[in-house]
């Protein structure tokens, strides 16, 4: 580039750096044609590499920014990370395989210094890559497949016993109705994974005593689904468990429109969501320890001495949706 414009490497050097030293205009114009008849691009990696950071940044990939956990755990992974001088890049993947791949390989173009994913939809390619861009990575909440490294999160099945048990001893219920999908064919995108979990630990303390309804994981599909349920059914079930949060009002308006009382004649519960405690419903539902889990996943990735907070279990928050 320098022969191109004819000129020294150290005068092409300011330009491309502005500065330290000034260059006339001439001289500038012959680098800056030689740029573009090149084609040229700095390395921003190697720039970085060069001058002094305060500030490192990080990778973090999120399923659906939509919906209340997933913001929730975004918003304390951000302040988590600006507290150890770490901005946080974020990719939006929607369960997608290939995006979520793509957004990895582009926050290691970048230069990240760390990778968090939450929900991993591809992670075997995902590891691979940050294996070989030497990328340390934690993973949360659930992953397709496996991962040869601890999922930082809580137990889902523990999480559908948990509001299972409280449907059974608390309120007497026997016949529960879980609403969600957990296959390809039920769903293509979306956290199947958790929700099977989930499925899993309801039937383990209503035995028989529960039937699933499948849906897509999406609001509409829930709708479709009990209210198929809800006309069919000779009696209604005692209760309904929704396998997301995001199926949560779709049911709950599902129920109201067969004309059903919640929680007089059905009950609702389901796992995750935000305190509001100024709606009509307050649903109960199995909570994550938000705070809890950004923590020791921030801690794990930066190679901090990871705080000894206890098991990561769920907990039951109660509102009125169930009888309480």
């Amino acid at each position: 580039m320098a022969s191109r414009a004819g000129t020294s490497t150290a005068v092409v050097s300011y330009v491309l750096n502005n500065g330290p030293r000034p260059v006339s205009e001439t001289l500038r114009a012959r680098v800056i044609s030689a740029i573009d008849e090149l084609n040229y691009r700095p390395d921003l990696r190697a720039r970085a590499l060069r001058r002094p950071r305060r500030w490192r940044q990080i990778g973090l990939l999120v399923p659906d920014l939509m919906l209340p956990l997933f913001g929730e755990f975004v918003g304390r992974i951000e302040v988590e990370a600006r507290a150890r001088d770490h901005l946080t890049m974020i990719g939006n993947t929607g369960y997608d395989p290939e995006r979520e791949l793509e957004f990895a390989t582009a926050f290691a173009e970048v230069g990240i210094d760390g990778l968090v994913v939450i929900g991993a939809a591809n992670p075997q390619q995902t590891a691979k890559l940050c294996v070989q861009e030497r990328i340390p990575v934690v993973w949360m909440h659930s992953v397709r497949g496996e991962v040869a490294t601890e999922i930082v999160g809580i137990d889902h099945v523990q999480a559908g016993e948990l509001v299972a048990r409280h449907l059974r001893d608390v309120h007497g219920c026997s016949e529960m109705v879980f609403v969600g999908g957990w296959t390809a064919a039920d769903v293509e995108h979306g956290d199947r994974e958790t929700v099977h979990q989930r499925f899993i630990g309801v039937a383990t303390v209503a035995g028989d005593g529960v039937r699933a309804v499948r849906t897509d994981l999406t609001p509409g599909g829930a709708y479709a689904a009990v209210s198929h349920c809800l006309r069919d059914a000779a009696d209604p079930p005692h209760a309904f468990v929704v396998g997301t949060f995001g199926q949560t009002a779709a049911t709950i308006r599902a129920v109201i429109d067969a004309g059903y009382a919640i929680p007089g004649d059905i009950r609702v519960v389901g796992f995750d969501g935000s305190d509001n405690d100024y709606g009509v419903f307050r649903l109960t539902a199995a909570q994550q320890p938000v705070d809890a889990i950004a923590h020791r996943a921030l801690a794990e990735l930066l190679g901090d001495v990871v705080p000894d907070l206890g098991a990561l279990e769920p907990t039951l928050r109660v509102g009125n949706t169930c009888g309480c």
